[in-house]
């Protein structure tokens, strides 16, 4: 996969800065339906995500809360917008939705989706389509999107190395 342009990377990093500055979907969120805390022990991100469901089973809220780097940051942020609306069951799974867009960005971040060729769901998002060139920033990238799926699936952690929870 090739490098984004530098005007591309220019506009990526306007994008990550935005998202860190004003992160979206801040916050605790009570009550919520699912919860999980994520952890990347190489650099010490440490970010909660609580998610709401609706009775139709669609993600009615989602917030995160934490601490961790403009990356991890960024990301947690754009994650929620893009989650926010679909149905649960779609976000559990990969293949449809949600699921597939979880599936999607966690190729994207270390190089294994080409965001020119597979650009559909990926929107907002391909601003990380770079950061593969940043090996240690992938498990940055990634802590918030396997901290949702650890939320959805009820194991409640999240980790990027291996051990208890969801593993990058």
């Amino acid at each position: 996969m090739s490098a984004p342009s530098s005007a591309a990377r220019e506009l990526y990093q306007q994008v990550i800065l935005d998202h860190n500055r004003t992160p979206r979907n801040w916050g605790a969120l009570q009550p919520h339906t699912h919860h999980a805390e994520g952890h990347n022990p190489l650099c010490g991100d440490r970010y909660e995500v609580a998610v709401a469901l609706a009775d139709d089973g669609s993600i009615a809220d989602i917030r995160f809360q934490g601490s961790g780097c403009a990356i991890s940051k960024a990301s947690a942020s754009m994650m929620t917008e893009a989650v926010k609306g679909l149905p649960r069951a779609d976000a559990d799974r990969l293949g449809d939705q949600c699921g597939r867009l979880v599936d999607r960005f966690r190729r994207l971040a270390p190089g294994e989706l080409d965001p020119a060729r597979d650009q559909h769901d990926l929107g907002k998002l391909r601003v990380f389509s770079g950061i593969w060139e940043f090996p240690a920033r992938v498990k940055c990238a990634t802590l918030p999107w396997h901290t949702l799926h650890s939320a959805l699936d009820g194991s409640g952690h999240a980790t990027t190395e291996a051990g208890t929870g969801t593993k990058e």
